[in-house]
């Protein structure tokens, strides 16, 4: 007997919460060869404004713990991507158009991903930080700080690995992350949600939205309590209008290319670096 097939919603992810979009939109989802997959929600100017409260209240939380216990997180979301492997790589196969080996190829390079970035959670004062050389009775340092709330549009192609990318150092740097996952390849995103909720992430940490960033990334550029953006997954003709509604705020923007590069390369630590302010302190020393 022939079972009734149950087509799945899926919702966004606000504030630890799996809520539906405020505009009751939602549109379809399909693989590479046009098959419907599922509906996921389409967020709303006021979803996007919902989620940024929710970041700025999870800020201060989480800029505020130790980099070691980040670290510790960011690896707790690595151990349950890797239990939840086999689903990751037949959505990333089904979305990317992708030989079932190779989606599997792509989601161990995005758990090894959030490893890399958990690893530097600790290291990132040491190295970016500095004991300066001063002329007197003082000590001076540069300490790296958090710059706050950060917009993300997500790359459109890569659907985790590209996701992670982007994602895993606004979170290493004790920043919190407003994301907008690619519209087309949303799924990968959605369980991503689904991880970093069953995981150690405090609620507002990361909120995923789904949707058009052509829409959503102007309002996010011009939102005065994100401090910066990452436009990777926006077009480059987006880039331009993203680019004007952040100067307005004084917007940290992130530089990127027009094309989406290779992901699987080592990142480096230029993400990392833009998503910290550098804060000298000077003091005087005992006698």
């Amino acid at each position: 007997m022939s079972r009734v097939e149950v087509a799945k919603t899926y919702k966004l992810y606000i504030g630890g919460k799996f809520p539906r979009s405020e505009s009751g939109r939602t549109y379809p989802v399909t693989d590479a060869k046009g098959k419907f997959l599922a509906n996921a929600a389409h967020a709303s100017r006021k979803d996007l404004r919902d989620a940024v409260v929710a970041a700025r209240k999870a800020f201060a939380g989480w800029s505020g713990a130790t980099a070691y216990n980040r670290g510790q997180v960011l690896y707790r979301v690595a151990e349950v991507m890797e239990g939840r492997r086999e689903q990751f790589a037949a959505e990333v196969a089904a979305c990317e158009g992708l030989p079932i080996r190779k989606a599997e190829s792509v989601v161990d390079n995005t758990v090894d991903r959030w490893v890399w970035y958990a690893g530097w959670t600790d290291k990132i004062a040491t190295v970016l930080g500095a004991a300066n050389p001063v002329a007197g009775p003082y000590f001076s340092f540069t300490v790296p700080e958090p710059t706050g709330v950060v917009g993300v549009l997500a790359p459109q192609r890569s659907s985790l690995l590209g996701l992670v990318s982007v994602l895993a150092p606004v979170l290493a740097t004790g920043c919190t992350a407003v994301v907008v996952s690619s519209a087309e390849r949303p799924l990968p995103a959605i369980t991503l949600s689904e991880v970093l909720a069953t995981s150690d992430v405090p609620g507002g940490v990361v909120n995923m939205l789904t949707g058009k960033a052509s829409e959503l990334g102007p309002w996010l550029a011009s939102h005065e309590d994100v401090n910066a953006i990452d436009p990777t997954g926006a077009d480059p003709t987006d880039r331009v209008e993203i680019a004007r509604e952040a100067a307005g705020t004084v917007k940290r923007v992130l530089d990127t290319s027009d094309e989406e590069p290779d992901w699987t390369r080592l990142p480096g630590l230029g993400r990392l670096r833009t998503y910290l302010e550098p804060k000298t302190v000077w003091h005087p020393m005992g006698v």
